[in-house]
């Protein structure tokens, strides 16, 4: 038996997890699934004009795909420090059942944004939401490439997320609006 703590990402942590783990297993959560409803103050938006984050909502008949990642017994103190500061604009913990892709499962702890918590979205249009991802930025960088990450993350991992995949597309599109806009009034101020 290994001795360690499984934890869960389904976000940021599946391509950044900048932390001490001895072995990565693609796994899955049943009963959930992976929202833009979280907001961010602190990593991807500011106070005035938060972005939007993934957090997981109760959805019974569903699951949500991600990375568990098995960290020794005599870091997990440090690396739950580290997560407690990086999740901490209204995630919580919670041991959860997870179901390795490969087989097997495991009780793993994962951080979720409950609902109606102080940094809390909740959901919106579409393409209000690709249109708000579009726009933020924090000091962990644009939120357009916090989507265009874990998109590519899922991507490579093959797992499908319809709700990363669509909000990728529409912010795609409306980047593309946005720079022929500009590329158009360039061209006709030098007129």
């Amino acid at each position: 038996m290994m001795s360690g703590v499984w934890i869960f990402g389904y976000g940021s942590l599946i391509w950044r997890p900048a932390m001490a783990f001895r072995m990565s297993r693609v796994a899955r959560l049943a009963g959930w699934k992976r929202r833009f409803w979280q907001g961010s103050h602190d990593h991807r938006g500011m106070p005035h004009a938060p972005g939007r984050v993934v957090t997981l909502i109760a959805a019974p008949r569903t699951c949500c795909d991600g990375m568990a990642y098995l960290v020794d017994r005599d870091v997990v103190e440090a690396v739950f420090r580290d997560l407690d500061h990086r999740e901490k604009d209204g995630y919580e913990r919670h041991a959860v059942p997870l179901t390795f892709r490969d087989g097997g499962v495991v009780e793993a702890i994962v951080y979720i944004a409950a609902v109606g918590n102080d940094a809390w979205l909740g959901p919106a249009g579409d393409d209000e939401m690709a249109r708000q991802i579009c726009h933020a930025a924090g000091p962990s960088g644009r939120n357009i490439d916090y989507l265009n990450d874990l998109a590519s993350a899922l991507r490579d991992l093959e797992i499908d997320d319809p709700h990363v995949f669509r909000l990728e597309r529409l912010a795609r599109a409306f980047m593309a609006r946005q720079a022929g806009t500009h590329t158009t009034r360039q061209a006709s101020s030098k007129l």
